[in-house]
């Protein structure tokens, strides 16, 4: 009960935070708006050219054992990136999110924590909020594929765990993520 009280306040404050949209308190915004990190673009790292192969519990692993053996896939298969001040999933990330939602259809027992983050332009409240759309809308991806919503919980970070150090455009792409972290 603690819990959904917890995430309905979250909610609260994130509906709220997205109402007063103001760029009043961003800081050196890039020229595009549309900066994804180069490696999602390529056949790499991410990209449309990369697949997962979903994780199987089924076949004598233990949910502790799917569990570290997705978060052993490179980060590229368990990382989703945004756009700058966008919460939409960028078309090229299905396939990455399809292959989770497959891992987690058949281990029912598994669950998944999205962390939402940021790049450090905005401020901090505006940015947990904008962290939570993300990781809400990975949610959505995955319940829509037939994920339980039992097995998906979520958090933001806002700016707060940066992947990368640095005030550029391409620390600040690497940044404005969605993390996948499974536990047992």
């Amino acid at each position: 009960m603690k819990r959904l009280t917890a995430i309905t306040l979250l909610l609260t404050g994130a509906l709220a935070l997205a109402g007063c949209h103001g760029k009043t308190a961003v800081k050196g915004q890039s020229a595009s708006a549309t900066e994804v990190p180069a490696s999602a673009t390529t056949g790499g790292a991410g990209g449309a050219g990369t697949t997962m192969t979903p994780l199987n519990g089924a076949n004598g692993g233990s949910l502790q054992a799917v569990a570290q053996a997705g978060n052993a896939v490179p980060r590229e298969q368990r990382t989703i990136y945004f756009d700058f001040d966008k919460s939409e999933i960028n078309p090229q990330y299905e396939p990455i999110i399809a292959a989770h939602a497959k891992t987690l259809i058949a281990n029912p027992g598994l669950r998944i924590r999205l962390e939402g983050n940021t790049d450090d332009r905005g401020s901090r409240e505006y940015n947990i909020g904008l962290g939570e759309r993300r990781a809400q809308a990975v949610r959505r991806a995955l319940m829509l594929q037939g994920v339980a919503d039992s097995q998906i919980e979520t958090v933001s970070y806002g700016a707060e765990r940066p992947a990368v150090e640095g005030d550029n455009p391409q620390a600040w792409a690497m940044n404005r993520r969605v993390d996948m972290v499974y536990l047992p």
